[in-house]
Order: structure tokens, then sequence, then C-alpha cells
């Protein structure tokens, strides 16, 4: 089993935190192979195997736990020495109804340090969040990033631009790994991991009455990624192909893929005016390999691409990610946390002269000091143009 440094040193750093540890994440992405990690991790370090309550609510085993009281019922039959410490590490808990008044009980009551994982965030927009308000810290977990990729296969440093064509046609859902010595059974796998989050953590989650309405919506921005998209330009593109609806259905649908984590929302802000654009908003998709499952494959969008991976990249690293304007002109990425800020541009290259100029352009435009650089698929001659840093796509996540 292969580490997932980044997340599991996460849990690590929270143990015995009063916190509940809650880790989402689209299906399939890791979860519960973290727990497992996490688990390992226990049981090194001393803790008995009884002390370590590991249930996963998708398996048939705990099919008759699936009300709360019946599960309060059996883990507080596990717990027989109330001077011991308790791990509750629950799978896929959104299984459960009124799980929160389970997870609720033994954090008043008991000596526990509960984690547990779900693939859509309901999980915390439910009771939960009242229950348990500033008592759970959230763990975002996605796909393999590149450099977590090349670890999975035990790749060496010489073939990274073929390895990175093959993470950017598969995606980085760690099964896909599994499958690379028989490419034909990827489409088949990414094609059943489809229909099982859309199915389950979408359409039967929210009751959907038009499944096919809510897929062309899909569909459409898997196309969009990396451009600007707004609920009118998805019903004018929808009414054009004989599909009549309303703003706010298409609304509703981008929330509810958004919460099943196949989606991401970046706003837009004004770096002038110091606030937050209510419009025209950018999507960018979980996985380039359920992408490519959802439109072919396509050459002629590689620059968004490429922007929907370090949007990713950026998210991992615990930034908060907006679209910068500053007049006309806008920048990729406005990367923040703490007391940090970092612009980006991305671009295939910017060997062509007018291109460099248009790509540097709105980062000459901004007046202040945080760092600014251009990412770019270009073995640099040159890597810094009046302060503004020009960094390879690759090297930059290999960091």
């Amino acid at each position: 089993m292969k580490n997932r440094d980044l997340y599991l040193t996460q849990l690590i750093r929270f143990k015995d935190k009063p916190l509940i540890k809650v880790i989402t994440g689209i299906r399939r992405c890791g979860k519960s192979t973290l727990l497992t990690l996490f688990e390992n991790h226990l049981i090194e370090g001393g803790i008995a195997k009884d002390q370590i309550i590991r249930m996963n609510f998708e398996s048939f085993e705990f099919d008759e736990l699936l009300s709360y009281k019946k599960l309060h019922a059996y883990i507080h039959k596990l717990i027989t020495n109330g001077s011991d410490r308790y791990y509750v590490l629950l799978d896929e808990v959104q299984q459960v109804e009124s799980w929160e008044k389970v997870i609720n009980s033994f954090l008043v009551d008991a000596n526990v340090d509960i984690y547990i994982t779900g693939s859509n965030a309901y999980l915390l927009s439910s009771e939960l969040s009242t229950l348990l308000s500033g008592r759970y810290v959230e763990i975002k977990m996605q796909p393999l990033s590149f450099k977590e990729y090349l670890d999975f296969i035990g790749a060496d440093k010489n073939h990274q631009e073929n390895l990175f064509n093959q993470y950017l046609k598969y995606g980085g859902l760690p099964t896909v790994v599994e499958l690379m010595d028989n490419p034909d059974t990827i489409g088949p796998f990414l094609e059943g991991i489809y229909n099982t989050v859309l199915m389950k953590d979408v359409i039967e989650r929210n009751g959907v009455r038009d499944a096919a309405l809510l897929e062309s919506i899909l569909k459409f921005i898997a196309a969009n990624i990396g451009s600007i998209v707004s609920t009118k330009k998805i019903s004018d593109y929808l009414t054009s192909h004989g599909r009549k609806t309303t703003s706010d259905t298409i609304d509703n649908y981008l929330k509810m893929l958004e919460n099943a984590f196949i989606i991401y929302k970046a706003n837009r802000y004004d770096l002038k005016g110091k606030m937050f654009l209510k419009t025209l908003e950018k999507y960018y998709i979980i996985d380039m390999g359920i992408r490519n499952h959802l439109t072919g494959l396509r050459d002629t969008d590689y620059g968004h691409v490429l922007e929907n991976i370090v949007y990713l990249e950026l998210l991992r690293r615990g930034y908060t990610v907006t679209i910068g304007k500053i007049g006309t002109l806008e920048v990729d990425f406005v990367a923040t946390k703490a007391n940090e800020k970092v612009y980006y541009q991305v671009c295939a290259t910017i060997l062509d002269e007018n291109t460099k100029k248009r790509e540097l352009r709105p980062l000459e435009s901004i007046s202040d000091n945080y760092p600014k650089y251009i990412l770019t698929m270009d073995q640099n001659i040159f890597n810094d143009y009046s302060g503004i840093r020009v960094k390879n796509i690759i090297d930059f996540l290999l960091e």
C-alpha cells in the first residue's frame, strides 16, 4: 500500500486533539486507504487492535447498522474499558441515518478520537455543523497529484514529460495506476466511477428528476474548464440543443456537482476594488481521466487542461484560489493563505513574443510586491522578466 503522506501527516497532527477529523473527497480518491494507513500508524505506535473501531458503511457487513440507534449500541458495546482511549474510524458515514447524533454522543460521553469519511459535502452542511460547530477539522482529499502519481508508479526522473502526458490522459485516481499495465480497462473503470458518483452522490442524494439535463450541464463544464461560465451561457447552449431550462435549475445542479466534489468553482476577485465579483466564475474538474471520459480527448484546449492541473495543485497546497481581475485584464490565479499571496499565469508556451507580452501584461499591472509567476511547459532559457519568474509546470508540480 502506497503512502499518501500529504494527508496522513494531517491526520497524525490532529491525533488525540478534541476535534472530529472529517475526510472528504470524490469516491475512489483514496479515503478508505488513508484510514487504513492511519490505522497501521496507530498499531505501530502501540495502540491495541481492540481499541480501534473500524467500519465501512458501504460494506454489507454493516448493513444492519444503518440507523443511528443501532450504530450507537454497536459501538457502545465495543468500548469495554472506560479508562482506555478508543479510535473510531467510520467510512462513508453518510449512509447512516442521523449519524451526527452518534458522533456527538460519543464526543460528549466517551474517551474517543473520531475519524469519518464521506463522498459528499452535505456531510458538513448537515446537522453536523450545528451540533459540532468549531469541533471538527476537514481534510479535503483529492486524487493523486503528479508528484504522488510518479511515486505510485515508481518512475525514474528521465521520462517525466511522457508520464505527465499519461497523467493528463488517464487522470490520477489511484486505481488507474494499478490498471496501467492494461490500459483498455481504464475506460470501463472511469465509466463505473463516473456513473456511481453521479447516481449515488448527486441524483439519489438530491432526488434529481432530470438526470439527462444534469449530465448535459456536467459535459458542458467538462468541455469548458478554465473558461468564464455563466448560467445564461449554459442555458443558451442547452436551448440551442433543444433543452429548455431555467437559470435556477442550472444553478442548483452546479451546486450539487460541487457538493459531490466533481467540479470546483473559482470566483473572480477585483484586485483594484478589493471585492469578489458575483458573476462569471470559472469551473475546474476534479480529475482529467473523468474529464476526458466525458469529452473525448481534445488537444484544442491544452492550455486550459494545464490550468486545471495547476488550480487543483494550489488547493492541495492549502491555498484559497481565485481568478484575479485588474481593469480589463485577468490573472489566472490569485493564491492566498495566512499572510501569503502569490499570482500565477498558466500558459502552454511563451516562446512566441506576442504570447509572452500577453501573459506578462496582467502581472505587470499589479502594483504590490507579492511573488508573480508564469507557469509554462517551456524548458526555460530565461526565468525572470523584471521580477516576474518563469517556471516549468512539471518542475512546479514536483516541488
